[in-house]
């Protein structure tokens, strides 16, 4: 539990409740003093009125007075008009002398420090019968403060068991659900995806668990996108290498003589050509995010790269009976690019469509220019996607998993690599329906 998240809610809790106790004690305690002395000064000067008044009328004798006087604690200090001192106690008549007894103009109240005692001191002058004082002892207002420091050391013990309980209570609240979600966090990292964290607790701890929930549905799909990609991967790696192998070993039995051995070497220089490419496009795919993967920027122009293009591919459209057309605006359209990686992109794009596109139906390479930037389009006239699947078309291994088995599909690295490449060289590719009747790739570049 050290260092835990209870134990920290509970430390605080009981920091933060002693800390307003004392605090509110300490103000209290001085308030309540100060109140307790003001009332007994206040109380004491009720009493010098009185007495000065009976000192004043010669018909009532002072002894009595002061006898009653002393039976609650207060000493009469008397000074007669000749000066002299009449006082039963030197310790009261020290305070007066000190409170100023003996140059009394009206009523005055003070409170004087006799060695380590406070005592309060009421003047006041009798007329002819001279001056007198009465002195109490500051207890009144000590007792009150004695009482009140017990008070508070008793609230201060309640008040932080109170604390105690509230921060348990408080910190199992916060705590149980972060550590089931916290069990669920662990369980992923060893594998685990069917495992969710309940949502509850407060909005915050909730939010928490919602986010561990997403991450694992994330993960989830994230891997099942990689599983089928390899499993696609490993088809396309097979077919290839299964052609080789059999021809290989057609030559090296003797199967395959005579003039069937130069189509055969073919075969084997094709599917060998096949390999390479599939696995070029895989280190390209797998190099595109590190910061040493290199793209040579230079000015080119773009027309010259869809002539150069076209020638190629006319040729391939025309021997699978597909129509190949390109659009492209005169003159020269100049961008800052890689020329290989670009050429790459226009040919993933190309093979793609080629790969879809049924017989006598369309291949379109379009070059325009629109407000400062190159616009490439390789649009086909196959059967196209549905409209959710064009924002999702560059994901690695998306259609893919979506058309093996309904129609011809690549390893569904092609388009992944194409938009990594673009983006690299800070263009944009967009996938939309084309005019043909099948689906067009869009390349954006800004013009050089």
């Amino acid at each position: 539990m050290k260092g835990s998240i209870a134990v920290r809610i509970t430390a605080l809790c009981l920091a933060v409740a002693g800390v307003v106790a004392i605090l509110g004690g300490l103000i209290s305690a001085r308030l309540v003093v100060q109140t307790a002395r003001e009332v007994s000064q206040q109380t004491l000067s009720d009493q010098a009125d009185v007495v000065a008044g009976q000192l004043a009328d010669s018909r009532i004798g002072i002894r009595r007075v002061v006898e009653v006087l002393r039976g609650q604690g207060i000493a009469v200090v008397q000074v007669r008009p000749n000066g002299t001192v009449v006082s039963g106690d030197a310790t009261a008549e020290k305070a007066a002398r000190q409170a100023g007894v003996l140059s009394v103009s009206g009523a005055e109240h003070k409170a004087v420090q006799v060695g380590d005692r406070t005592l309060l001191v009421e003047l006041r002058p009798a007329d002819e019968r001279g001056t007198i004082a009465l002195v109490r002892e500051s207890e009144t207002a000590k007792g009150v403060g004695r009482k009140l420091i017990g008070n508070i050391v008793v609230a201060l013990g309640i008040g932080l068991l109170v604390a105690a309980v509230a921060g348990l209570f408080l910190a199992r609240l916060l705590s149980r659900p972060l550590r089931r979600t916290a069990g669920v966090a662990y369980s992923m990292t060893h594998g685990r995806r069917d495992l969710r964290a309940p949502v509850d607790g407060p909005r915050e701890v909730a939010e928490v668990a919602a986010s561990v929930n997403e991450l694992a549905d994330a993960l989830q799909r994230s891997e099942s996108r990689q599983r089928d990609f390899l499993l696609s991967v490993s088809h396309e790696l097979r077919t290839p290498l299964t052609a080789v192998k059999g021809f290989a070993e057609s030559l090296a039995d003797g199967v395959v003589t005579g003039d069937a051995v130069p189509a055969a070497g073919r075969t084997i220089e094709q599917e060998a050509d096949r390999l390479d490419r599939l696995v070029s496009d895989l280190l390209d795919l797998a190099r595109l995010g590190a910061d040493d993967f290199r793209l040579d920027l230079v000015p080119m122009d773009l027309s010259a790269l869809v002539s150069d293009t076209a020638e190629v591919w006319t040729a391939r459209c025309q021997t699978a009976g597909v129509r190949f057309a390109v659009e492209s605006a005169p003159g020269q359209v100049w961008v800052l690019a890689d020329p290989r990686r670009l050429r790459q992109v226009v040919d993933g794009l190309a093979e793609n469509a080629l790969r879809v596109t049924p017989t006598g139906r369309p291949i379109v390479l379009a070059l325009a220019t629109d407000q400062g930037t190159a616009v490439l389009q390789v649009r086909d006239g196959g059967p196209g996607l549905a409209p959710e699947e064009y924002a999702m078309a560059f994901d690695r291994g998306v259609l893919n998993a979506r058309y093996a088995g309904s129609r011809p599909v690549g390893t569904g690295i092609g388009l992944a690599l194409v938009h990594g490449l673009v983006t690299r060289m800070s263009g944009t590719i967009t996938a939309a329906p084309a005019p043909e009747g099948g689906a067009a790739f869009t390349v954006r570049l800004p013009t050089a």
